[in-house]
Order: structure tokens, then sequence, then C-alpha cells
């Protein structure tokens, strides 16, 4: 019995003696931060505003390569199947690590096979009206939707995207009920949006913006829990009446499952430095994007937590993607 115990001991003090020792020399080499998504999307011009900061304070180069395909699915099963080493980084976002394995057959489950980072950023996306609805705010839309139910109709990007969510959950939490327009892509719908041809649509902050501007288009609320860094002047669904709602992107980092905790520890605390540093902030407010600070357990939380709430906004709404 002894001995068992001492061989048991021995090997608990070896593997944590590997740990601390890879976490101790770690990084020997290039990181590889992988892009679920193609370049010139907000995943991409992200990871790029940050990968160089990281790579000065990990006094490695930090290499950004682009695996897009299958709604960002593709990159993680790559990055899921790399050595558990830090070597080997995933940049994705919400609609793939927790709104996509709900709508298709995915070989992984996000929180076994990835260990989470740190979420980093946030794009909210804009509720715009063509400029002569008659509903100018969140309290007015959701009363004539109440008296009007499936008059008012919205937009979306596609089936099971998330303009389309973004819908649903506002038709959920405010107790409405509006009529779904979808297209195949933000750029039609915005194009009858400006035209006349649809009421409102949720659109990508940056995008939606300049037509506020020039007076096309009405800024209704933001998608997210606050106000925006980007657009502090409009506020968010919540602040209108609708508290809870948040139906923003958001951006984080992520291991392969099984990644020594002190990598993670490392990795997480120069994501958090770069995300701090004022230059990236206001990098990152240019593409759109707020900055957050999630660590390893509060992103493994907030992963799950969406999860759960697009779960049953899914199956409310008997949504199946296109």
């Amino acid at each position: 019995m002894r001995r068992t115990i001492v061989a048991l001991l021995a090997i608990i003090t070896v593997g944590f003696i590997g740990t601390s020792t890879a976490a101790q020399t770690y990084p020997v080499k290039p990181v590889r931060l992988m892009v679920a998504f193609p370049p010139g999307g907000p995943n991409d011009l992200i990871a790029r505003v940050i990968s160089p900061k990281l790579a000065e304070l990990i006094k490695q180069p930090v290499i950004v390569e682009n695996r897009a395909g299958a709604g960002g699915a593709i990159a993680t099963e790559a990055v899921i199947r790399m050595p558990a080493d830090g070597y080997t980084l995933l940049f994705n976002s919400n609609g793939a690590l927790a709104i996509g394995p709900l709508l298709s057959n995915v070989s992984y489950d996000v929180l076994r096979d990835l260990a989470p980072i740190a979420r980093i950023a946030s794009n909210p996306m804009l509720l715009v009206a063509h400029s002569n609805v008659r509903a100018k705010t969140i309290p007015d839309l959701i009363a004539f939707a109440k008296a009007n139910p499936g008059k008012l109709n919205f937009a979306s990007a596609g089936a099971g995207s998330p303009t389309h969510l973004a819908i649903e959950l506002l038709q959920s939490m405010a107790n409405v009920r509006f009529t779904h327009v979808p297209y195949k892509g933000g750029g039609p719908a915005m194009a009858d949006l400006i035209g006349g041809q649809v009421d409102y649509y949720f659109g990508g902050l940056t995008t939606a913006l300049p037509h506020v501007k020039t007076g096309k288009l009405r800024a209704i609320a933001l998608t997210s829990a606050a106000r925006s860094a980007v657009a502090p002047d409009i506020p968010s669904i919540a602040e209108e009446g609708l508290a809870g709602y948040d139906a923003s992107i958001w951006y984080g980092i992520l291991a392969p499952a099984g990644t020594p905790p002190g990598i993670i520890e490392f990795l997480h605390d120069a994501i958090i430095r770069v995300v701090r540093t004022p230059e990236i902030r206001s990098r990152l407010i240019e593409q759109g994007a707020d900055t957050h600070e999630n660590g390893p357990e509060a992103f493994a939380a907030l992963i799950n937590t969406e999860s759960a709430k697009w779960a049953r906004i899914i199956q409310q709404a008997g949504i199946k993607a296109e």
C-alpha cells in the first residue's frame, strides 16, 4: 500500500513539474493564431490589430492564419486536432462557438474540446430603419407591434444568421410579432432597407452608421447590453426598456483542451495587457468593436450561457439553417 502511495505521489509530482516547466519555458517558437473566417472580415481585422502587440509581449512572432469555411467550424476542428502546447490558438466568434453547433452537426463540443483563454472584443449590431417609418424608438416600435401584429417587417441576412436571431430575441422578450424577410446576405438586405422595401434591419455598426449620417436610415438602438464606445450617443435596446437584451457579436481566443494551465494563464495575462493598451483600444473602436477582459472561467461561462439562450430562441422560432 505504501509503495502504491509513493508511486502515485511520484506521478503527480512529475506531472506538476512538467506542467510548471512548460509554462516557464513557453514560448520558444512562433505562435499561430488561426482565424476562422476570411481576410477582411471583423474576425480577421481584430486578430490583426492585436497580434503585433501580442508578439511584442510574448517575444515570439504571432502568425495570423485564415482557415475559413463552414461558419467557423473548419478552423475550430483544425485547432482541436493540434497539440495542446499553446503554439496553435483559435480566434473565433460566438457565431461558431455558441450558435453554429445548434444549427448544424459538428464533430466537437466547444467546452469539452477547447480551453477558453479570453474574450477580447464585441461588435454590437445597430437596429436601423427606413427614414419614413412611424416607430422611431424601441418603446414606440413595441407598442406599434403589439397593436399591429406582423405589420412591421424586419430584413435579415438569412435564416439562422445573427441578424435573424436578433429579431427573434426581440420578438421573444417584447412578446410581439414581426414579419421576417430573409435575404441572401447583408448587402441586399441593406439595399432594400434604404430603398424602402423593408422597415427595419439589424446591420453591422460600421456599415450602417454612414447611412445614418447621410439621413438615408434612422438609428433606433444597439444590440449591446450597454452603450458602445463606438457610438455613445445611440442607446441600447436593453436601456430602452428590454433589460437583459444582448445580441452582440463577440470574439475570443481559445486553445486545444489539455493545454497546461500555466500556458493558458500566461496567454490570458498577455492578451489582456494588449487589450488594455490605449492604442489597441482606439484601433478596435475604429473597427466598431468594444473591448472586454473576460478570463478563462468567465469566457467559458459566457459560451455556456449564450448557447443556452440561443438554443431556446432557435427552438421557439423553429429556425433551420438555409
